[in-house]
């Protein structure tokens, strides 16, 4: 069962509301988005009716919920939700009504290599930079980032381009020291199932890029994004980066299919990532034009300024000229399917 605050309901009738639910036994979770509020319930459902939640001051509606995941579920959001992300007045938006593109190097190597990637990205219409400074690899040999080093220099060509950061946090105990530079935290692949770090970016107050595991069912997806809500973060963003299947000629299968089948079960916005998918530079074009299609709500794409020297995934990263193909593919074709670019606004 959940909870679902008006948008004009104080702090003070959510801990009442919390408050009614501990008297009678049951647990409340708080879950924020920019916009909503939601109070997810555990314990006797039944019993939970019998409290009259619906009249309480500040309280919109009331549900019960049949999916395992409850916060995520549209059964109590039929709109989808738009998740912003940036700091002060100026934010971009991640949601239906908009398509954003997140863009540059997968791994910060230097201060000059993330300025000119994060350059090439902006002119090619993206409005957040992705860049690793923690970069958790299959193989212990593989560059690993620069951690700490590599973070400072993703902020300081953050501040310098104006474009807000997502980046990779990999360990929960790094979880604060991330969100004090970064704009997004992102839970890579690899640890969509790490329920520590999950809790830990849902307490962060910062919003979350959850990507797909390689070998995970979409209910499992949604219910690691549940595990991020009921710690309090609504702002989740979705990300298919490809399945792992018996074909061998690409990295991963960018299960495409996944786009509107998640946004048919979950108010979360969905983008995905053609280059992690494919692992091939030659697709991320053509997986971005079968997003946008699709009706994903984003793109995240790997741009290198030399992928030939490139320290980590050099093959799927988009040099200038590859890069002005998918710039025209992100302008021309989400207004067919009924979105404009997303640029930086305030939330209303």
């Amino acid at each position: 069962m959940v909870v679902v605050m008006a948008a004009d309901a104080t702090d003070e009738d959510v801990a009442r509301v919390v408050a009614k639910v501990e008297e009678a036994g049951g647990q409340a979770f708080v879950s924020q988005g920019v916009l909503r509020t939601i109070i997810g319930l555990v314990g006797d459902i039944d019993g939970f009716h019998s409290l009259n939640l619906r009249a309480m001051p500040g309280v919109a509606a009331v549900h019960r919920i049949s999916d395992p995941y409850k916060l995520v579920s549209r059964q109590h959001h039929p709109e989808r939700s738009t998740v912003w992300v940036g700091r002060s007045g100026a934010q971009v938006p991640i949601g239906p009504r908009t398509f954003t593109l997140i863009a540059g190097p997968c791994a910060v190597e230097s201060p000059e290599q993330t300025l000119e990637a994060a350059t090439m990205a902006k002119a090619a219409g993206a409005t957040l930079l992705r860049g690793g400074a923690f970069k958790p690899r299959t193989s212990p040999y593989a560059f690993q980032g620069l951690g700490a080093r590599g973070l400072e220099i993703l902020a300081a060509v953050g501040e310098a381009t104006g474009l807000p950061i997502v980046t990779e946090v990999a360990d929960a105990r790094d979880v604060s020291a991330v969100a004090e530079q970064a704009d997004m935290l992102q839970v890579g692949a690899r640890n969509m199932a790490n329920y520590g770090l999950l809790q830990a970016v849902g307490e962060c107050g910062k919003p979350v890029l959850l990507k797909r595991a390689m070998t995970a069912t979409v209910e499992e997806w949604l219910m690691a994004a549940e595990y991020v809500a009921q710690r309090g973060n609504l702002d989740i963003v979705l990300c298919e980066r490809g399945i792992r299947t018996f074909e061998p000629t690409t990295r991963n299968t960018l299960d495409i299919s996944a786009v509107p089948v998640v946004q048919a079960a979950s108010h979360l916005p969905v983008i995905t990532d053609p280059s992690h998918s494919s692992g091939r530079k030659d697709l991320v074009v053509p997986l971005a034009r079968a997003s946008i299609a699709v009706g994903a709500d984003g793109l995240i794409v790997d741009v290198h300024p030399d992928p030939e020297v490139a320290l980590c995934d050099g093959p799927q990263a988009l040099d200038r000229s590859e890069l002005r193909a998918l710039a025209q593919a992100v302008r021309q074709l989400p207004p067919l399917v009924g979105r404009r670019p997303a640029s930086a606004s305030s939330p209303h």
